[in-house]
């Protein structure tokens, strides 16, 4: 059988641990033997970004806006006791961070269902997709560990050198700072982002901050995605016959828990992560989800949005058999080939990324799944493979 040909690279950006174990299973049994595979490959394990102090992190990003499409491996985010493992130079800022905020896209998540695997809530008949800002707040913080008595102030200094101080707190003693920013170009773009994409999908969009509280921050977010939705989208949401509305966070988790599904909640950076997360596990597992970053201009980046399972890299290490859970990261592979092939008109390779779905999809269906979704499928007769082998039994279908 001949290979299917590529026109243009995706940019392919490697990472860390287990799930650069299934990257390469993915690649030797999924892709390459269909796909000549073009791509512009960067290293993001973590060893590779200490030796470019991180730089092979800012070059992946800004491929990924020359390209046009992305995919990419869950990436290890250091923390203390990864410094100490690795012996890096610095504790290195959230990879993810970094490329989200040089692209300013927003991340559009769902989780995968299938057969077998019932949500959690149980009126949940709809996959609910998360939007979740790309840029700013906790992921671009400035923090301090205050170490006794004093004055922490927030200053501005403009242009013209006129300041603004407002006193955030007078310490008794120890405790910690931290500054968060975001900008009103990258909240636009996000409000932009999501309503295009709640036309184009015909779905309400929620968006939920908690203005009562952060009057000023939020507020600005609630501002002005409602000035973006009255200005510029207000009739085609009226003629798709779909619905924009802002409530307070914690009215929409209670309204999403009560909800059949089948709609966008749009979030910011901190609560798109943790409710992404939330809404995967409560749909069978956080290896079941989609993720793509969009950028304002139409560039994507395929991900895989769990971590790098850290607990059987270790396992595997050791020779031990894992069974860690592929689909995100085979769905992250067959998103990107399907943009290119969309981009570059290969009506071959988008054909080739449904069937790639459909295969997995039908392996777990059929009786056949990694270690999580066995613990909860009600299939009967489940068989649990390990790592490779259930990537082989997609390959099996594929054919």
């Amino acid at each position: 059988m001949s290979k299917i040909e590529m026109k243009t690279p995706i940019v392919e950006m490697d990472g860390d641990e287990m799930t650069r174990i299934i990257w390469r299973y993915i690649k030797d049994e999924l892709i390459n033997p269909y796909i000549e595979l073009k791509s512009v490959y960067f290293d993001l394990g973590l060893k590779h970004r200490d030796e470019t102090n991180d730089q092979v992190t800012i070059d992946s990003a800004n491929a990924a806006l020359e390209y046009g499409v992305a995919v990419k491996c869950a990436t290890i985010t250091p923390n203390d006791a990864r410094v100490k493992e690795y012996g890096l130079k610095e504790m290195y800022k959230s990879p993810n961070g970094t490329i989200r905020g040089i692209m300013d896209g927003t991340i559009f998540r769902a989780p995968i269902l299938i057969k077998g695997v019932k949500p959690h809530v149980w009126n949940w008949e709809k996959p609910i997709t998360i939007a979740r800002h790309g840029y700013g707040d906790v992921y671009k913080n400035t923090e301090i560990k205050v170490k006794g008595a004093g004055k922490a102030e927030l200053v501005f200094t403009s242009e013209d050198g006129k300041e603004e101080r407002k006193l955030i707190h007078e310490f008794k003693g120890p405790g910690v700072i931290q500054g968060m920013h975001n900008v009103d170009s990258s909240i636009e773009s996000f409000a932009r982002s999501c309503m295009n994409y709640a036309c184009d999908m015909k779905q309400d969009l929620w968006f939920a901050s908690k203005d009562t509280i952060s009057k000023t921050y939020d507020g600005d977010f609630r501002d002005i995605f409602m000035s973006v939705y009255e200005n510029e989208f207000k009739t085609r949401f009226e003629e798709a016959g779909i619905e924009y509305f802002y409530t307070l966070i914690d009215d929409a988790v209670a309204r999403v828990i009560r909800s059949k599904g089948g709609f966008i909640w749009a979030c910011k950076n901190y609560d798109g992560d943790v409710m992404s997360d939330m809404m995967a596990a409560a749909c069978g597992s956080l290896a079941m989800m989609t993720s793509v970053l969009v950028s304002p201009d139409g560039k994507y980046e395929f991900e895989a949005a769990h971590g790098t399972v850290q607990r059987h890299y270790y396992k595997h290490l050791d020779g031990q058999e894992t069974s860690t859970n592929s689909v995100a990261t085979i769905f992250a592979w067959s998103g990107a080939l399907r943009k290119r092939g969309e981009i570059d008109n290969i009506p071959a390779l988008m054909e080739f990324s449904d069937r790639l779905e459909k295969a997995t999809l039908e392996t777990i269906e059929s009786g056949e799944m990694t270690g999580d979704l066995a613990l909860i499928s009600s299939l009967p007769g489940v068989k649990k493979l390990n790592t490779l082998d259930f990537v082989k039994a997609v390959r099996s279908r594929l054919g």
